[in-house]
């Protein structure tokens, strides 16, 4: 796959179903190369997840840990059809960054209109940088407008290694192709991530790596490859 110098979409035992310390994370992410690590926890709404406090209290943890340099983040569920997410307003100035997407504890799918209707509101919303695994067909999208719409708000949307493994998920492999596909033709970047729940588990893209090589996917669409790519989406019209 080449240099991997990201990987940010990645939880600690603070959100209750993972098992790693940050220390952990921070130590593994170190011995396999990488430049950049993002550690996000879940926000209320997904049973055993830390409370507001916890990212409240993120400033008194150093950017760089053990030499690396961290960021830390909050994944935020969407609610509803409207786009209505679960995170409130205060903690936004509290974390670096903001992952968003569908959680079925959380959220009721609808049809493909409601579902699409929902991923394209919260990409609107300014201060959410990632959709994260758009792709279990329980939720059908329309690609192509989700797709658009992430270009126009300069949005990453993120092909998620452990979805593609889930045998609870509906054809998750052949909805990331169908989106990759349509983000190559419209020429919108992505991002890959491991969601890594225990520290062996970061930068592990293993049932990513075939299929962007079976559709010929383009590096250049692929932020984890450049630290500064990435970091132009983080808050991105804030």
């Amino acid at each position: 796959m080449g240099k991997i110098e990201l990987d940010v979409h990645t939880h600690t035992i603070a959100s209750g179903h993972s098992y790693s310390s940050m220390n952990e994370m921070v130590n593994e992410a170190k011995a396999k190369g990488l430049q950049l690590l993002g550690m996000v926890e879940h926000d209320v709404g997904i049973p055993g997840t830390c409370d507001p406090i916890y990212f409240k209290n993120y400033h008194v943890i150093p950017r760089v840990f053990n030499g690396l340099k961290i960021i830390l983040g909050i994944e935020v569920n969407i609610l509803d059809y409207d786009g209505k997410l679960s995170i409130s307003d205060d903690l936004y100035q509290c974390v670096d960054y903001c992952m968003a997407g569908i959680h079925f504890h959380c959220y009721k799918p609808g049809s493909i209109e409601q579902n699409t209707n929902a991923v394209i509101e919260t990409i609107k919303n300014p201060h959410i940088s990632v959709i994260v695994h758009p792709d279990d067909g329980y939720c059908p999208l329309d690609y192509e407008k989700v797709v658009l719409a992430a270009k126009k708000y300069h949005t990453l949307l993120e092909v998620n290694n452990n979805a593609l493994r889930s045998s609870s998920r509906l054809n998750s492999r052949e909805n990331v192709i169908e989106m990759l596909q349509l983000c190559k033709k419209h020429q919108v970047k992505i991002i890959l991530g491991s969601d890594a729940h225990i520290h062996f588990d970061i930068m592990n893209f293993d049932h990513i790596e075939g299929i962007l090589e079976e559709i010929d996917f383009p590096k250049e669409l692929i932020v984890n490859y450049d630290v500064d790519e990435f970091l132009k989406y983080i808050d991105k019209k804030v």
